[in-house]
């Protein structure tokens, strides 16, 4: 509600002195608790006085004058100048009447010492195509039509649940011309495209790199200058709601990278807000990234915790996101993060934590679980600081999953091996297990293993063509029988040959040749068999949802593993055989069940493998009837992964 008894309004002013907060409003954001403050924030569309108009609020604490200009006024800055409350809470405030939708806007600022700046509106809903860079006065008319997803997310996005996550940038996964950088397909295109290809290649959720908006295209949304604003790039942002709810309706949730770290010092941003480091640390030790050239949230900063945390709440409430992806949480919580020594000063205690960022970090996350109990919260996180996915009420970061970077350096670091050098690294492969339990773990090959030299997944192989490939099926079989949550960049499902560029269309024409064809065939098979198969997800983040069953046989390259579901009938057996031979007459000694099948094998001709010692009728052979032994007789092919059930 309003308080318009609170401030006089004169009609007869271009601008009506009126509040839209409460008194506990302002408390919660001085206290950086405010979660909702994109309700008041911005503009909104409101009727005071039986006339239709915008109301504006902005916090500018070290302001001396702030006004609205925009196209409706001739950009002039004394026209519609705004109000500051008399709490000393920093903001600027004023109705607008007979504004429309859609109208472009911007805050002139007169801030420290007279300086001057224009501003976009940091809580502003849409924005100015780029490399136009105003606000754009919005009101959402979004009537959602996704409530059966909506009721029943709980169990979609559950830490019991298959989470086969396809990571994709909007503007290159596909285009509407493949090399012409400036023309993109809108989101209701994309929608059209996306959605069935998703469903048929049976991913569960989607993760789309960073949508809210951000000037330049090659930071690919990773320097955000909007952090409530879905970019307009690709049209509305009611279009962009119905791309989440089409993929709702399909049965595909939807993650959203979101960007906490840092911003770019564009002029229309939130650098030096109002002239001073209102949003940043002031002291570049903490302050600056030098890696990345942009500037780091001030955390210690109640006003800018409550901005981010509505910014996290808001996509999460407004556009039924099922989670955020929360970017570089290493450096956010690491005072010392990429600095050398006397680049950056201890905390309190002497020692490297950026406390207040750390604290930042748990409310968010304690107050989106209790928001949205039913969605998840994933840090990319690189190091092996404890606690990320623990409870904040157990004392940790309350994240619901972590990304496993080191389980996938150390992938990479084994495969990219000779069959023949494989076996003295076999530490290396099963390290992972280790340290498994420690956190909940998301196994991500994403866009940034494919990118600056890095070489595509296909590449990464060794060996003859055929080789490359069959390693990259074993692999990826590998990843989706290991436990936890799997997550799988654009293009690598069908072994994309070049590295990944934003400013293309990923190679879709690979697709008439054979071997890429059905390397994308396998990764479908993958993702159904995981979503279809319970020993692969219902326990996967206990430790009775997995055990070793052959570590010794190193000099054949020969690995085996169950994967284990609540009912024991469900248990699954993987064999991988890392090796370029083929083994016949395999004796493989089991316990439990005396029926197996063969339900997958990555040398399918289907898959472009050699189709050859195949396990099409399994020779079963009792042992041990009382304590429930027998032998399986299989054949194992080079390079090559099986599933038995």
């Amino acid at each position: 509600m309003a308080y318009e008894d609170e401030h006089f309004i004169d009609s007869t002013k271009l601008v009506w002195n009126y509040s839209f907060f409460a008194d506990e409003d302002i408390r919660q954001f001085q206290d950086g608790t405010f979660c909702t403050a994109y309700g008041k924030f911005g503009n909104h569309r409101l009727r005071v006085l039986d006339t239709d108009g915008f109301y504006f609020a902005v916090w500018a604490p070290n302001a001396t004058a702030v006004s609205v200009i925009g196209e409706f006024n001739g950009w002039k800055k004394k026209l519609h100048p705004l109000y500051v409350r008399q709490d000393n809470s920093g903001i600027w405030e004023g109705f607008i009447p007979r504004l429309s939708k859609g109208d472009l806007y911007k805050y002139h600022i007169t801030g420290f010492e007279g300086t001057e700046v224009e501003k976009a509106d940091p809580f502003a809903n849409y924005c100015e195509l780029r490399p136009g860079t105003a606000s754009v006065t919005w009101y959402f008319e979004k009537e959602w039509n996704d409530g059966e997803w909506m009721n029943n997310r709980k169990k979609n996005n559950s830490l019991n649940a298959p989470w086969s996550v396809y990571e994709l940038h909007l503007a290159s996964w596909m285009r509407p011309e493949k090399n012409n950088e400036t023309a993109f397909n809108s989101y209701l295109q994309i929608t059209e495209q996306l959605v069935p290809y998703v469903k048929n290649m049976g991913f569960t959720h989607v993760e789309f790199m960073p949508v809210m908006e951000h000037p330049y295209d090659g930071s690919w949304g990773y320097q955000g200058t909007g952090y409530f604003a879905a970019t307009s790039r690709f049209g509305t942002p009611e279009e962009f709601m119905y791309l989440i709810e089409s993929l709702h309706q399909n049965g595909i949730g939807v993650i959203l990278d979101w960007v906490p770290s840092h911003f770019p010092h564009d002029a229309h941003g939130l650098y030096m807000f109002d002239g001073t480091h209102t949003y940043e640390y002031a002291d570049m030790r903490k302050g600056f990234h030098k890696d990345w050239n942009s500037y780091i949230f001030n955390y210690s900063r109640a006003e800018v915790r409550s901005f981010l945390i509505s910014s996290a709440h808001f996509w999460l409430n407004k556009y039924h996101a099922d989670g955020i992806r929360v970017d570089a949480v290493n450096s956010i919580i690491r005072l010392d993060f990429s600095r050398e020594v006397g680049e950056w000063e201890s905390n309190e205690h002497g020692t490297n934590e950026n406390l207040e960022a750390i604290s930042f970090l748990k409310d968010m996350n304690r107050i989106l679980y209790r928001d949205f109990p039913d969605t998840q919260t994933i840090a990319e996180e690189a190091s092996d600081w404890p606690g990320i996915t623990t409870p904040v009420k157990k004392a940790g970061f309350g994240f619901g999953m972590k990304w496993m970077m080191g389980w996938m350096h150390d992938t990479f670091r084994y495969f990219k091996l000779s069959h023949t050098r494989r076996p003295a690294a076999q530490d290396t492969f099963t390290f992972s297990m280790m340290y498994f339990y420690d956190e909940k773990f998301m196994l991500p090959l994403s866009h940034d293993e494919v990118v600056h030299g890095k070489s595509p997944m296909i590449y990464k192989m060794p060996g003859l063509e055929w080789e490359k490939f069959a390693n990259l099926r074993l692999l990826y079989t590998y990843m989706f029988t290991h436990p936890g949550a799997k997550l799988l960049f654009m293009g690598n499902e069908f072994a994309q040959t070049s590295e990944w560029n934003y400013k293309s269309e990923l190679d879709w024409e690979l697709l008439q040749f054979d071997s890429h064809n059905k390397m994308q065939h396998c990764v479908k098979d993958l993702n159904h068999l995981y979503k279809n198969e319970p020993a692969l997800y219902e326990c996967q983040f206990e430790p009775k949802g997995f055990e070793w069953i052959e570590l010794d046989k190193r000099k054949e390259g020969v690995i085996m593993y169950k994967r284990k579901g609540k009912m024991r009938e469900d248990d699954l057996l993987i064999i991988l055989n890392i090796s370029a031979q083929n083994f016949t007459g395999w004796q493989m000694p089991v316990k439990g069940k005396n029926h197996w099948r063969e339900i997958f094998n990555s040398n399918a001709v289907k898959y472009w493998g050699t189709g050859e010692n195949m396990n099409e009728n399994l020779q079963v052979i009792p042992v041990d009837k009382k304590k429930k032994l027998c032998e399986i007789i299989i054949d194992i092919p080079a390079l090559t992964a099986m599933i038995f059930r």
